[in-house]
């Protein structure tokens, strides 16, 4: 009875700290597809955590750098800028979108054709600041295409 309880146990054990992550839902993730020269693009998709929790940092193996940015417009002239993380609010859809928040990929390691695979990995960190990363494979999509359109 004792082997029986103990592996019960453990897994009960392994359920409860599971529960302290949050859990987040990835939708329709893509790259905009660059011209051959091209050394920067975007990825967008849509995320939803289970819990508050914040993307902190992505990377990816297609580019030397990556960033989460935002962008705004400041009078008549549109703004981009590196955040250091962005929240996800508890059940909340964020989007990450062409015009708003985007993760930036630069110095791309080869041009992004549309139907590429780009692999991110999104390190999100939870209020109890336990990280846990996201494997992404975003898709790439024309260079005109838009959130809405996907």
């Amino acid at each position: 009875m004792k082997k029986i309880i103990t592996p019960l146990f453990a897994a009960l054990s392994l359920t409860i700290s599971a529960a302290a992550f949050s859990q987040v839902a990835v939708k329709d993730p893509w790259v905009r597809a660059t011209v051959p020269q091209q050394k920067a693009t975007g990825a967008f998709m849509q995320l939803t955590s289970t819990q508050d929790a914040k993307i902190i940092s992505a990377t990816s193996p297609a580019a030397k750098s990556v960033e989460i940015h935002t962008m705004e417009m400041d009078k008549d002239v549109m703004k981009m800028r590196q955040i250091m993380s962005l929240d996800l609010p508890a059940g909340k859809a964020v989007e990450l979108k062409p015009g708003s928040y985007h993760v930036m990929l630069m110095g791309l390691n080869a041009q992004v054709k549309e139907g590429d695979i780009v692999p991110l990995t999104l390190t999100i960190e939870g209020k109890d600041k336990k990280t846990q990363t996201i494997e992404v494979k975003a898709v790439g999509k024309a260079m005109n295409a838009s959130a809405h359109k996907m």
